[in-house]
């Protein structure tokens, strides 16, 4: 607060990294800095997007700050002489101040981008009509519609302005801004007259586009980048050290002979009060037209497939294994009930028995999603998973609550067909792409800023390969980098450039450069999905995506499928295709895993083109393991990865009986028996939490998951969970897993 008589300033105009190459300020960063600053509400307000709207509004609300939602929209500025439209669409600055005013926003946003035709995203004046109710627009700085007018000394003005003022009725305000460039100058005074002129109030902004001062180098130097050109061309845009995101005190003193132009920053913000919605998972409804409901459904079609799965089994299931069958059937079934998953199998049943009626090419499935027999049974997969002893629990529980997500592989060649008719099922306006964005990387960004700075290439190249490759490096990179940069300065003929290229590519370094669309990502909605989330247009793309991405579609209350397409199955099936000249019937899903043929093949590690299995460290271990039996290749896929490879060796060694194998606990030996006492898989996890300390398989996929994600505060928990647990199973008289190291406890085992 400046002090306690007048309200503060509240930054209404803040372009953060979603604003791409442009704005440097990423939305947790926005948010502290307004808390640290004592700042009630503070506006994210990026240049014809809503990329961080969801995030930044739940972010801000968290830290206990009133969100203001907005954004700079494009608006055409007509047709030149040749009908096509003026390249620089004019900015009009506008403020959700309830849920239609978001609405709106969403909606007119949508239509920049889905119109744009690879040029900025922008619409009509015209298309405000009709979609400005509970929107605020501020007009009147550089770069709006009012100032061209203003500044061209247009006859439009008033004709201009009285179009706003018709629009936004009583939500109209005339936007003042001073960082000390020209144009600024000659606008002010005659915004001003019009706002006395039409009794209109005047507002203050900083076009914040940076966090501090300091931080102005390197964003001129990202500004660069985004033009493609150096520091020392002369006619590129340029901001001033003015745009960084300036204290309550500063604005104050700033305009104090316009006190109400501060003031109004603050009226602003208590008029807007919209919070965008968090929703449950949303699916369209499905329907076969057999009048049944969707659970009535998903049982019919499971039982008859898993009937199906049953008569082609060779040999013939028994009495007990049949029954062992429907019983985890039955149990899936339920949970997927009691979930209100129902609606998510079926439609992905659809789509996948649609592709394979197609002939199109259909992975046998991967993934957790391969751990369900209701899947199984629906085709989705084409993985048995009793055999193979996958765990549903893996996939989808009621103690760990969040969609399934089955990642589903089609023929590369074909993928589009399979999205094709899921547009036309669902409609187009109902399915979407997700949206990516490509950032600034650590080695990268030093070559782009070195660029920028006129720096010789090889110098540049020699700064960038003493860096760190990625962002979110442990400590030790990081004091890597303080000692490039020091070792920079030696740099001989450029010794003020090398640190600058250093310190503008650590501040840049994550900021995100580019948009585009997720590899595999599609979601579907049960309405037009510019009422849940605003819409972005790749213009290499005939397909829209979501201008939230992965993390934040999902909370928005869409749900995310997997289209992913992949090579190996077009290869498969031209290799299918072209057997078939000699040999009519062959299938290659009629192959026993059992061929010994294929596993001499491996053991000779003749594996290139075999997915997974085809690179020079994968063949070497080929080599050495010799596999005869298809667990083995199983194994080594997922042993063949950054620190589980150490056990790679041991592996190969207990198979051929060169060292004997040990369990850790003699109740783990039928859980990694198969694995010669090596705990590979995550099921394996799961089963040990168990056996050991007593866990549901709901309670051990929670387990499971902490590991993955490497979340230490998670893990804590779990550990006292597992150490009681296990205690529990010990004096409950079974054999538990305090009995192995009475003295340790159980702190080797969880180790």
């Amino acid at each position: 607060m400046t002090n306690d008589s007048s309200p503060p300033f509240i930054h209404l105009r803040v372009k953060s990294a979603y604003s791409l190459a442009e704005g440097a300020i990423r939305v947790k960063d926005l948010v502290k800095l307004s808390a640290g600053l004592d700042m009630p509400a503070v506006a994210l307000t990026d240049r014809g997007n809503l990329f961080g709207a969801l995030e930044f509004a739940v972010t801000a609300s968290k830290a206990g700050l009133q969100p203001v939602i907005g954004a700079v929209l494009g608006i055409l500025r007509g047709k030149d002489e040749r009908g096509s439209s003026i390249a620089d669409p004019d900015h009009l600055l506008l403020l959700a101040q309830d849920k239609t005013g978001y609405e709106n926003l969403m909606s007119l946003i949508s239509e920049g981008y889905l119109l744009a035709d690879g040029g900025d995203p922008a619409v009509a004046f015209d298309a405000l009509t009709g979609r400005t109710e509970g929107l605020i627009a501020l007009d009147g700085a550089g770069g709006s519609p009012l100032s061209r007018h203003l500044l061209d000394g247009s006859s439009m003005v008033e004709t201009h302005l009285a179009a706003m003022k018709s629009l936004f009725d009583g939500r109209l305000y005339l936007e003042l801004q001073r960082h000390g460039q020209s144009f600024e100058r000659v606008l002010e005074p005659r915004v001003l007259k019009l706002a006395t002129a039409h009794n209109l109030p005047i507002v203050a902004t900083n076009d914040a586009h940076f966090s501090t001062g300091d931080q102005f180098d390197a964003h001129d130097v990202l500004s660069c980048i985004a033009q493609g050109v150096t520091l020392s061309h002369r006619d590129r845009k340029r901001l001033t050290p003015e745009h960084y995101f300036k204290t309550s005190q500063d604005m104050t003193r700033l305009f104090s002979d316009l006190p109400e132009a501060v003031e109004n920053t603050w009226r602003i913000a208590q008029r807007c009060a919209v919070m965008p919605r968090l929703h449950d998972p949303i699916l369209p409804a499905f329907d076969d037209g057999s009048g049944e409901n969707e659970v009535q459904m998903l049982v019919r079609m499971a039982k008859e497939g898993l009937q199906q799965r049953l008569d082609a089994l060779e040999p013939a299931p028994d009495a007990a294994l049949e029954k062992t069958y429907r019983d985890r059937l039955d149990f899936e079934l339920n949970v997927i009930e009691q979930m209100g998953f129902p609606g998510y199998f079926l439609i992905v049943a659809d789509f996948i028995q649609w592709a394979k009626e197609q002939g199109i090419p259909v992975g046998p499935g991967r993934g957790s999603g391969a751990g369900s027999l209701v899947a199984y049974s629906l085709t989705i997969t084409d993985l048995d998973p009793i055999p193979f002893n996958l765990l549903f629990e893996r996939f989808l529980n009621p103690e760990r609550v969040s969609m399934p997500d089955f990642d589903i592989d089609f023929c590369q060649d074909r993928r589009d067909e399979v999205i094709a008719y899921v547009r036309d099922k669902y409609g187009s306006d109902r399915v979407a792409q997700i949206i990516t964005f490509g950032k600034l990387q650590a080695r990268a960004v030093i070559r782009d800023v070195g660029r920028v700075l006129g720096i010789p290439y090889g110098q540049t190249d020699r700064i960038s390969k003493a860096h760190p490759e990625q962002s979110g490096e442990p400590h030790h990179a990081w004091a890597k980098r303080s000692r490039v940069m020091s070792s920079c300065k030696r740099c001989s003929g450029r010794k003020n450039q090398s640190p600058s290229c250093s310190t503008s590519g650590l501040q840049l370094e994550g900021l995100y450069r580019n948009a585009s669309t997720h590899a595999a990502g599609v979601v579907i909605g049960d309405r037009d999905l510019t009422k849940l989330v605003p819409l972005y247009k790749d213009p290499r793309s005939d397909m829209p995506a979501t201008q939230f991405n992965m993390k934040w579609v999902e909370p928005a209350g869409l749900v995310k499928f997997d289209f992913l397409g992949l090579k190996t199955l077009t290869v498969i099936a031209e290799a299918e295709r072209l057997i078939r000249r000699f040999k009519p019937d062959f299938d290659i899903n009629r192959i026993p895993w059992t061929t010994t043929p294929v596993f001499d093949m491996l053991s000779r590690a003749e594996s290139v083109g075999i997915f997974q299995l085809e690179s020079t460290g994968m063949r070497d271990v080929l080599r050495k393991l010799r596999p005869d039996r298809f667990e083995d290749i199983i194994a080594v896929v997922a042993l063949y990865r950054p620190g589980p490879m150490e056990n790679i060796p041991t592996y190969i060694s207990r198979k051929h009986g060169d060292e004997t194998v040990v369990y850790l606990h003699p109740l783990l030996e039928p859980i990694v028996q198969e694995t010669y006492g090596i705990m590979i898989y995550q099921e394996q996890v799961m089963q040990a939490a168990q056996a050991l300390a007593g866990y549901s398989l709901g309670g051990a996929d929670l387990l499971r998951r902490a590991m993955g994600k490497k979340l230490k505060e998670e893990m804590d928990k779990q550990k006292a969970l597992f150490v009681e647990g296990a205690a529990e199973e010990r004096d409950s008289g079974e054999k538990g897993a305090g009995d192995l190291y009475p003295d340790r406890g159980l702190c080797r085992l969880w180790l």
